[in-house]
């Protein structure tokens, strides 16, 4: 009897020039592309998880979009996020996500996941570089408060 094993293929394509990628230099940078990026009719309404996917040289491959779930929360599946990474070739990432209501204070389980993701991080070479939570008036950045 013979098997049928499915083939796995690895590719990334993109039709931005390397030239004109965005470069993040620090956590502002990071919050108006986001910003630019996430619907304006979901950003006080439900929680979303995105990932920006960077080279080595900061600038931004893509953005993915990791879940978007309830008005009080949304799952970010590490398996889901450093898949992105690894497909985009991605030497760095910026994970983000919304409040709903409004408030930039991360939760427990928020510090709980990027400690998590950072660990992962470096067993895969992938470095995660932030984490920001953010609403229409602001954000928070895990860099900036020494919590990555």
């Amino acid at each position: 009897m013979e098997n049928t094993i499915a083939e796995i293929k690895l590719s990334y394509a993109t039709q931005v020039k390397a030239s004109q990628r965005v470069k993040i230099s620090g956590s502002r940078d990071a919050y108006n592309v986001l910003l630019q990026n996430w619907s304006s009719s979901y950003i006080e309404f439900i929680e979303q998880f995105k990932v920006l996917l960077l080279n080595r040289a900061n600038k931004v491959l893509g953005i993915f979009e990791v879940s978007s779930g309830g008005c009080t929360g949304t799952v970010a599946d590490p398996k889901l996020i450093f898949c992105s990474a690894i497909k985009a070739n991605a030497t760095g990432i910026i994970m983000a996500h919304n409040h709903p209501s409004g408030s930039l204070q991360p939760s427990q389980s928020d510090i709980d996941l990027t400690r998590r993701m950072k660990e992962g991080g470096k067993l895969l070479e992938v470095q995660v570089l932030d984490h920001i939570v953010l609403s229409k008036e602001g954000y928070y950045s895990f860099a900036d408060e020494g919590l990555v």
